[in-house]
């Protein structure tokens, strides 16, 4: 006959990834004439449970090199955006949803930059990215449990009394 036990372990009990598009504009210094780089850095992101939605609440810098002057001069741009995105996630225990859960959020693409255009003194970006989250809770496993453990071994050296020099201290 066996028992059973409850082990409380953490488990991910909501899980989802989502591709993002958005479109941005930045408006330089001085008129562009050409976009001669763009690229993304210091993406930050953090996530909010509320139950078997995540909001993700995040941030990254657009640096975006140009030239003007009729292409005779360059200079480099920056510019901070934040982005608030709803993920809604299968949830595979509700009864394991509440304020307490941790959420996980990845980047599983990183912000990148996909299409740029000049229209006027502004500069138009399409950036795209890819967002993972997971919601980790409680939940409860049973095992059985043998009553019959088997006996501890007993464990014997091998090193025999005869080895041992009695006038070691002498020496």
């Amino acid at each position: 006959m066996s028992n059973y036990k409850e082990i409380v372990t953490k488990t991910i009990v909501g899980k989802g990834r989502k591709s993002f598009k958005g479109e941005y504009s930045l408006t330089p210094e001085n008129t562009p004439n050409t976009v001669l780089g763009c690229w993304v850095i210091n993406h930050n992101f953090d996530g909010t449970n509320n139950k078997n939605e995540v909001n993700v609440n995040g941030s990254f810098d657009v640096n975006v090199w140009y030239s003007y002057d009729h292409d005779s001069k360059t200079a480099v741009t920056t510019r901070n955006f934040t982005y608030n995105e709803l993920m809604r996630l299968r949830v595979k225990d509700m009864d394991s949803l509440n304020n307490d859960n941790e959420i996980i959020v990845r980047s599983l693409k990183q912000p990148t930059v996909q299409d740029v255009n000049i229209k006027g003194n502004d500069v138009y970006l399409s950036i795209e990215k890819e967002l993972g989250v997971e919601i980790v809770g409680e939940s409860k496993v049973k095992i059985a449990i043998e009553e019959d453990e088997l006996p501890w071994d007993d464990i014997y050296d091998e090193e025999s009394k005869d080895e041992i020099k009695e006038d070691y201290l002498d020496e």
